[in-house]
């Protein structure tokens, strides 16, 4: 083992070709020799840079479609031969095995092929097999053999190769780096054809791999470390968002972002709509004609929860809508994309973040993880909405009640449990949320709607002839009544309580019209 390695002979054999051409050059000038296969190697010829064919080195011609070059003895006796072994150096030598001292590696991209729908062949050919055969090779001995993945650590390795050669410190880091990256190669390959091909729903081994996209400031409190990852090659969401402006997210900007952002896919179709979140819960949300208008309402709903909370908007974001949100202390505004005029306003407060996302389709499939001690838990994403409606009471409710119904259904599927929403005219009048008791929820979500009345100098609160929704069912007729004497006038619940006929009776007994949905929305 040596601590400084020269590199004599380098393989590079590249799909993504970033940088290929500049870090070849520093390895020729180092007096590297240089072996290619394919397209890499017309690449550095057309550099001007002097290739040997890995055929060549090999004396084996390439074969069935390329899917057969690199899988040979002199590659892989010259990458996995110990240096300072007797035995090996004997072995290589007897059969003309030259070492090769570095391998320049990127992955045929599967999941970018994955990613743009490409036909199951297209995707089968994308597996890469000489790649990882070589990079495993080289990163097992990496006490000889520099391992070379990331088109990111070029230029410090140029650097480095002036110096003489590359540290062990160095060589053990690309090693870590390669198996990482041949760990999430294969976890995307495992998942693909688990998931999509087999359409497995809980595969006895679940693949799971992800990419750090940066290390965070903190996690929920300052004492915790923290770092946000994606899941693939090609990120989506939350993890691939563009921040324009502001301060770094925080690990609890992302978690309130991301519910903002399910929440408001919820109403990509409407009306212009705004979500206001805080702590994981909205405390507003509201569709209007204008999202200017939207976010009054939204915000009106709960004015003192509003502060310092996160902006989801399923339209982008305008100067005037900008204007009404930069009056309130806000941390992040996500939105589907922002006129200059906004990013104008949004830029006199610097520390604002303003994030930019597609709006995901709330009707997506896929899986929701979450961590246990000493293992995890998997669940098939809530991509349900309403269905069909039952009406249980002797009243029917009217075409507005319906209306406000719906709303406050699709908003309470986002609020945690025991969730409580009423809705009046396309806005949320009163939430109450993650309470231990179905009818302390209620009796919140009415204390809010109070305050916010009294905030606004409104005459009376607007769960006054309001439509309650309930995540689940009501166990007893005091959370309905709770509601009722809040001034709701309409009632939307999954039912299936032993005690509905209680309920039922309780809600025809006020005149009530309650609809129940089958469905549960339990949000934890």
């Amino acid at each position: 083992m040596t601590d400084i390695l020269p590199i004599r002979r380098a393989l590079l054999s590249v799909s993504d070709k970033t940088g290929l051409v500049d870090f070849a050059r520093a390895l020729a000038a180092h007096g590297a020799e240089l072996l290619s296969t394919g397209g890499t190697a017309k690449a550095l010829r057309e550099a001007g840079l002097v290739v040997t064919d890995v055929s060549d080195h090999t004396g084996f011609p390439e074969m069935m479609d390329g899917r057969v070059k690199t899988l040979h003895p002199k590659v892989h006796g010259g990458l996995l031969a110990l240096r300072d072994d007797a035995g090996h150096q004997a072995s290589a030598q007897a059969h003309g095995i030259a070492p090769i001292d570095m391998v320049v590696i990127n992955l045929y991209p599967f999941e970018a092929t994955v990613a743009k729908g490409a036909p199951r062949h297209d995707i089968i050919e994308n597996i890469d097999i000489g790649g990882p055969s070589m990079v495993r090779s080289a990163a097992k001995n990496h006490a000889f053999v520099a391992c070379v993945t990331d088109a990111a650590d070029y230029a410090a390795l140029a650097e480095e190769l002036a110096d003489g050669g590359l540290s062990l410190a160095t060589r053990r880091r690309l090693a870590a780096k390669a198996f990482q990256a041949t760990a999430a190669y294969d976890g995307a390959i495992a998942s693909w054809f688990a998931f999509a091909d087999q359409g497995e729903r809980f595969p006895a081994v679940l693949p799971l791999t992800a990419r750090r996209v940066t290390e965070l400031r903190y996690g929920e409190n300052p004492h915790q470390s923290a770092a946000l990852y994606a899941a693939s090659a090609v990120p989506s969401g939350l993890a691939g968002a563009e921040l324009v402006q502001g301060k770094a997210l925080s690990y609890n900007n992302i978690g309130d972002a991301d519910g903002a952002l399910a929440l408001i896919s919820e109403f990509r179709d409407a009306a212009p709509t705004v979500a206001i979140i805080k702590h994981a819960n909205p405390c507003g949300v509201a569709s209007a004609s204008t999202l200017a208008e939207a976010y009054r309402a939204a915000k009106a709903c709960d004015p003192v929860s509003a502060f310092g909370g996160i902006i989801a908007l399923n339209r982008p974001l305008d100067a005037e809508t900008a204007a009404v949100i930069t009056e309130l202390f806000t941390e992040v505004i996500i939105a589907p994309g922002a006129d200059e005029a906004a990013k104008a306003v949004v830029a006199k407060k610097p520390n604002l973040r303003l994030l930019l996302s597609p709006l995901p389709d709330p009707a997506r499939t896929g899986l929701v993880l979450k961590t246990v001690a000493g293992g995890f838990l998997l669940q098939s994403r809530d991509n349900q909405t309403m269905g069909e409606l039952t009406i249980v009471t002797k009243r029917q409710p009217s075409p507005r009640e319906l209306a406000d119904m719906a709303f406050a259904w699709t908003v309470a599927k986002h609020v945690k449990s025991n969730a409580i929403v009423y809705a009046k005219d396309g806005a949320t009048a009163g939430i109450g949320a993650g309470q231990m008791s179905r009818l302390d929820s209620a009796r919140i979500a009415a204390w809010k709607a109070r305050d916010a009345a009294e905030a606004a100098g409104w005459a009376e609160p607007r769960t006054i002839g309001s439509a309650v929704a309930s995540d689940a069912f009501f166990p007893f007729a005091d959370g309905l009544l709770a509601a009722a004497d809040a001034g709701a006038t309409a009632v939307i619940q999954p039912g299936g309580s032993m005690r509905d006929a209680d309920v039922i009776a309780a809600a025809d007994a006020r005149g009530l019209a309650m609809a129940f949905t089958g469905l549960r929305h339990f949000n934890h």
